[in-house]
């Protein structure tokens, strides 16, 4: 499993003008082949009037699934950029449909490769960008007289979620911290209670983080 990569949130959509032609670009995150296929077919049954619904798709850890669809557009003109928007921007696990209602203007190959590849941008950006952290979950259970402490401390270092605190007979924390960290984390709590915490390895889970820009490649 990655320790790290870029998607999209769940789903998406927006729209450009360029000279008089409607572009309009679905986003979603997918995990098969078979659920993009899904999403594309559902976005051409939606705008079955529309005069072009072209597609492209990455899916997989490295990138192994890679299709594109140009739907009638000059050969490279419209699958191909949207494709690259995605690998520019480092995006896995993500499937993205422009549909275009023809404005009367022809826009040639060059305009039709900025028009995708810029319609596609705008559908990303307004669908927005997350950041999944593969991260270990760790319960640490100590008695009340660590409570405040533990709890300032761990909420002062953002690296780690406190995602909950069980108020039992003694206090469980429950913490996620990212799996390469995760024995560093326990030397660290080990000292800081003077050994007094049971500590106990949970699930790994992916932990979705958003991000104002664009990841850079």
């Amino acid at each position: 499993m990655l320790s790290t990569y870029y998607t999209v949130n769940q789903q998406g959509t927006d729209e450009i003008v360029i000279q008089k032609s409607r572009f309009i670009a679905n986003v979603k995150r997918v995990e098969s082949e078979e659920e993009a296929q899904e999403f594309i077919q559902s976005i051409k049954k939606e705008h079955r009037d529309a005069t072009h619904n072209c597609s492209a798709y990455i899916i997989g850890e490295t990138d192994h699934i890679q299709k594109a669809n140009d739907d009638g557009e000059p050969s490279g003109t419209a699958g191909v950029p949207i494709l690259e928007v995605l690998k520019k921007k480092g995006l896995k696990d993500t499937a993205v449909v422009v549909t275009r209602y023809f404005g009367g203007i022809k826009l040639g190959a060059g305009g039709l490769i900025r028009a995708y590849g810029s319609a596609t941008t705008q559908g990303i950006k307004t669908t927005g960008i997350v950041r999944r952290e593969l991260m270990q979950g760790i319960s640490i259970t100590v008695e009340y007289t660590l409570l405040g402490k533990l709890e300032n401390e761990i909420r002062q270092q953002p690296k780690y979620i406190l995602e909950d605190i069980h108020y039992l007979e003694n206090v469980a924390f429950i913490i996620y911290v990212k799996a390469e960290e995760a024995d560093a984390f326990q030397e660290w709590m080990t000292e800081m209670t003077n050994a007094q915490a049971e500590m106990e390895l949970l699930h790994q889970k992916y932990v979705e983080i958003e991000v104002n820009n664009t990841p850079s490649t």
